[in-house]
This record gives C-alpha cells, structure tokens and sequence, in this order.
C-alpha cells in the first residue's frame, strides 16, 4: 500500500534541507555534555574595560564540537501511516538509509471568502507531514527523471 503522497518540495522545505545539509559548529552547554558529544575544549581571553579602573584580562573555557551534515527531506504521507512503513517505502522508492522518521499532524483549517454569490465557506483538508533524516552521503534526487 503506498503510503506516500507527494514529495515536499517547497521553499520552506528546501530551506530547511539547506540548512541540515551543512557542518555547524556548536558549543557544549557545559562540561557534562561536552563528554557526552566528544567537545574540544577551547580557551580564549577577553579584557573587561571599567570606567575609572585599570583594564581586567580574563581567560574563559569552551568546549566546541561540530554537527554533521544530514540530508532532511520532507514528504506528505497519509495519515494513517506510521514512521515504519514509511521508512520502509522511502527505502525501497529512492534506494536509500532512513536513520530517522519524524511525523506531524496538521488540522484541515477553516475558510470563508466574500463573491458575488455571498458568503462561500469551506475548508483545508487534514495531512500529516513525515520528516525524513537519511544515512550520510545518501541523497534523494527528485528531478532526476525530468529531462
């Protein structure tokens, strides 16, 4: 049964692909999580200026470590599909690693507008948006059979 629906391949989605798609630099809260995700630690000093007091050198520790790149991809499923099924048709459609499968639920929306004809009232439907991290180095090509 195909669970899937459409590809997201929105501004916004495409932005947040971007976005996942590149290494970051992050810094540990503190030393406690830094162990926990492999920081380096960094130090660096800052001189404080007080008015009417001679300048203040002060020496300060962080633990940086970097995020690697993950290829996200969005997709609208149906709503009665869970993240298994859909893991498990991402992979077999596109060839490629699912390591992660996160799913939200959007309420259909209530719409009015004024015509001629008076006031037509509607609405939006319901879907549910399945947000997909997949294995690094692995890619989905949505326009690859467009020629």
């Amino acid at each position: 049964m195909a669970f899937i629906i459409k590809p997201l391949v929105t501004e916004k989605m495409t932005k947040i692909t971007e976005k996942s798609a590149v290494e970051k630099t992050l810094r540990a809260a503190n030393e406690k999580a830094a162990k926990r995700v492999g920081a380096k630690e960094e130090k660096f000093s800052y001189v404080v200026k007080r008015k009417g007091k001679p300048d203040e050198t002060k020496e300060k520790t962080i633990y940086v470590y970097t995020k690697p790149a993950r290829q996200v991809y969005g997709f609208i499923v149906r709503p009665e599909a869970n993240k298994l099924e859909i893991k498990n048709e991402i992979e077999a459609l596109y060839n490629v690693t699912v390591e992660k499968v996160n799913t939200a639920r959007y309420a259909g929306k209530r719409s009015q507008r004024y015509t001629k004809a008076g006031l037509i009232k509607g609405h939006k439907n319901a879907f549910k948006k399945a947000i997909v991290t997949l294995k690094e180095g692995d890619v989905i090509d949505f326009y690859s059979n467009i020629e």
